[in-house]
């Protein structure tokens, strides 16, 4: 990408991960995350402790991050940090930080949209990952966030659809608490579906037009299902756990591959590039390779360690404006509900 040496601290605090990433030409020299596992107690992320926990976290994680790429805060050609979307709290931490530290070291601060973040990991450069070629498809699924966003370049994206209620990261969370699963419930989910029968029950999938996204009927459909079923008999959870888990499972995926495959037949782009948290999904991950046969796309998954929250993503945004001369003023602000 480049000639020169460039090294790129990246820092990301939108939810409840702090991570920092130290980036050189393209490459990512180290990548670290501290989780806040208190959340577990409550079900759920809570803000304001979230905020807390990244005021504690951020000075040691960049620390490391910058021992285990093996270089001083002197080498640093910038500093880009999420501005947002995510949780105001959280994001204030980590902008505070990222504008201070830049400030000290005399070099340019680089803001980042999170979502573009999640996209554009895929250009990070790592062997045996193919980079998806302009134009493609983006499907990012999260916690907090489900789109398809079409990309024509770097910097040039539209959100073509998204979800109009819950995100399906949620959709997986809040079907996993009606089973009295822990949080988060996606990975449990996906781990008691692969011993279950995905067509043994079977839940209505929400009719949306275009290519936007709805997961609060599912929610409230399993939930009922749930409440009719264990008043009929008091162990049916636990008699068919791992069916009802693949069952739900295989109705978020379809619901998703349905919306992808309507978002090839609009555009005819058949370059599908995965991200978010929920990529992690192995169901989802099967469907899209499947799809491959079946539809004729072609799909891009990102290394694991790049699909979560982490600063990598940040760090390849971050370099990418950099070599553009893209920088932010210091008076920039974080948003929590910044757009593509």
């Amino acid at each position: 990408m480049a000639s020169q040496n460039i090294y790129i601290l990246g820092i990301e605090s939108s939810c409840d991960d702090t991570a920092a990433s130290v980036m050189h030409n393209g490459r990512i020299l180290s990548n670290v995350v501290a989780n806040q596992k208190i959340h577990e107690e409550y079900g759920g992320v809570v803000p304001e402790l979230a905020s807390r926990a990244h005021q504690q976290n951020i000075v040691p994680v960049v620390a490391q991050a910058l021992k285990k790429a093996n270089i001083t805060k002197d080498q640093l050609h910038a500093i880009a940090f999420t501005r947002g979307p995510g949780l105001m709290g959280s994001l204030l931490v980590g902008t505070s930080f990222a504008k201070s530290l830049a400030y000290g070291l005399h070099i340019p601060l680089i803001d980042v949209n999170h979502m573009q973040g999640h996209i554009l990991a895929h250009f990070i450069d790592e062997e045996g990952f193919n980079k998806p070629p302009f134009p493609f498809l983006a499907m990012t699924i999260s916690g907090g966030h489900t789109q398809i966003v079409r990309v024509d370049n770097y910097f040039d994206m539209t959100v073509i659809g998204e979800t109009i209620d819950d995100a399906v990261g949620e959709a997986f969370d809040k079907s996993g608490k009606i089973l009295g699963l822990g949080y988060p419930a996606g990975p449990e989910i996906d781990k008691r579906a692969k011993l279950g029968n995905p067509k043994a029950f079977k839940f209505t999938k929400p009719r949306v037009d275009g290519l936007n996204f709805s997961f609060s009927g599912l929610k409230t459909a399993i939930l009922y299902f749930i409440q009719n079923e264990t008043k009929a008999n008091p162990n049916f959870i636990e008699e068919n756990l791992n069916d009802i888990c693949a069952s739900i499972q295989y109705t978020i995926i379809g619901i998703l591959i349905d919306k992808l495959k309507l978002a090839v037949k609009q555009t005819g782009i058949k370059h599908i590039a995965i991200g978010g948290g929920v990529s992690a999904n192995s169901g989802i991950r099967q469907a899209l390779k499947d799809g491959e046969q079946k539809f004729g796309w072609t799909t891009y998954v990102p290394k694991f360690e790049f699909t979560t929250d982490n600063a990598a993503m940040i760090a390849i945004v971050g370099y990418l404006k950099y070599l553009e001369g893209d920088f932010a003023e210091q008076n920039v602000a974080a948003s929590a509900r910044l757009k593509i």
